[in-house]
């Protein structure tokens, strides 16, 4: 099986039974993770979520054009090798200065590493706080409405900690 057709998605009842995840949380990763390496193919990661739930929506049938217009919102913003990276990071280890973010995501560039957060910072999902010291030091965390995406950072890291011992162990499997 080439590298290639081991990441491809399968969307069979199988490998959801085998993920142990709802189809819904299944469906999400499965278009994250082509948004990855193809963006256009995506078409679903986040359902409008806000601090206010009476503002909270659901997506349902009847209003798929605002679901869809959602989606491509969220594509927008969290598309790309880096984001979701950094906001996991964020997530996980909370507060964190530029130069400790450059070390922590393996192999982003510097340049790139302060468009993302600029990026980031304007979607309102990371601050930057710049601390009155010699030299002047600037922090990035996560804010309270990026922490909304906590829950879907958690699954998808928990599909590839699965996804990794799966693939793994098949490798182990003599042919």
């Amino acid at each position: 099986m080439s590298k290639k057709q081991r990441h491809a998605p399968r969307r069979s009842s199988t490998f959801l039974e085998e993920t142990g995840f709802t189809m819904e949380t299944n469906l999400i990763l499965s278009v994250f993770f082509a948004s990855v390496t193809e963006p256009a193919v995506m078409t679903e990661i986040l359902i409008e979520q806000t601090a206010d739930s009476a503002e909270k929506k659901s997506c349902n049938s009847e209003d798929h054009r605002e679901c869809l217009l959602g989606l491509r919102d969220a594509i927008e913003v969290l598309s790309g090798k880096w984001k979701v990276r950094l906001i996991g990071t964020l997530i996980f280890g909370g507060r964190r200065r530029f130069m400790d973010l450059l070390r922590e995501v393996e192999g982003i560039g510097a340049k790139m590493l302060s468009k993302e957060l600029q990026d980031l910072e304007e979607h309102q999902l990371v601050s930057r706080t710049v601390v009155q010291t010699r030299p002047i030091t600037v922090e990035y965390e996560i804010t309270p409405y990026g922490m909304l995406l906590r829950p879907l950072i958690l699954e998808i890291a928990q599909w590839g900690v699965n996804h990794r011992r799966k693939i793994m162990r098949e490798e182990q499997v003599p042919a």
